[in-house]
């Protein structure tokens, strides 16, 4: 069985991305609010009735604006350590779970793993989510390419993978010396260049799509980092998340011939009643 993926937004002013099969799926997740979370699903033609879990992956707010409402209306048990919690979504008691980095979580028939990163939060993680062999990462939010960073990059047959900012463009605009440093600084964001080397020394052979994501609004471009990409890019299908709408829900199977599917009708994963 394979997983779908799609980014339903991801940047500075919100970030959520699922993971699924035709069953069980997850998102990690919820910074936009659960209406908007609701109605870029429904035009993709998933189902919310397919959401198992919620994984958060740090307590600032383009990461968490949704997620208690979503979890309170839907009844969706939200993963997330208790530093994070502390600092992060209100939740009501019996929906939150622990989990612990490098061990996995039985999500259906997904298994999710949580892994520390390097960020400015309490107490940050990224994921991978495996099913039948496919394994897919959420590595957004980091601040450099540690050992950690690496070991899992390495295992994934697709990736959501940040590519903050340009160095020159942070370096010639016009954020305050502060915002510049902090988001360079090792606890930040990574860079187009950072993520690239990533991507050209460690990515496996079998990895079908890298999705870029994460992107700045003012210190990057869609255009500048998909070219840069693409440029060293091989067999791997380099898809740009967007700031303002969903990504078309991806098919990974597993092998090099991984269908993209474009979602301009809704798919049979679960569909709206």
């Amino acid at each position: 069985m394979a997983l779908h993926i799609t980014s339903l937004n991801s940047g500075s002013n919100g970030n959520c991305y699922y993971v699924g099969n035709a069953t069980d799926a997850v998102l990690i997740d919820v910074g936009i609010s659960c209406r908007e979370t609701e109605i870029r699903m429904k035009q993709l033609g998933l189902s919310l009735k397919t959401i198992k879990a919620i994984f958060v992956s740090h307590e600032h707010t383009d990461h968490i604006k949704g997620v208690s409402t979503l979890a309170h209306k839907y009844s969706v048990p939200v993963y997330i350590t208790d530093a994070t919690a502390k600092n992060g979504p209100r939740l009501i008691k019996h929906l939150s779970k622990p989990f612990i980095a490098d061990q996995p979580v039985t999500v259906g028939n997904l298994e999710i793993t949580g892994f520390t990163k390097q960020h400015d939060a309490a107490d940050p993680h990224s994921f991978i989510i495996r099913h039948n062999e496919i394994t897919v990462g959420v590595f957004t939010d980091i601040g450099t390419v540690c050992k950690q960073v690496i070991r899992y990059f390495k295992q994934c047959h697709a990736v959501f993978l940040e590519a903050n900012y340009d160095e020159t463009l942070l370096e010639n605009g016009g954020y305050p010396i502060y915002l510049k440093n902090r988001i360079r600084g090792g606890q930040g964001h990574l860079s187009n260049k950072e993520a690239l080397e990533l991507f050209i020394e460690h990515r496996p052979s079998f990895m079908t799509h890298l999705l870029l994501s994460h992107l700045s609004k003012d210190n990057n471009s869609p255009q500048l980092a998909e070219e840069l990409f693409k440029k060293h890019a091989g067999d791997t299908n380099i898809i740009v998340a967007s700031r303002y709408q969903a990504t078309d829900v991806i098919t990974i199977t597993g092998n090099e011939k991984a269908e993209h599917i474009i979602s301009s009708k809704p798919m049979q994963l679960g569909l709206f009643s």
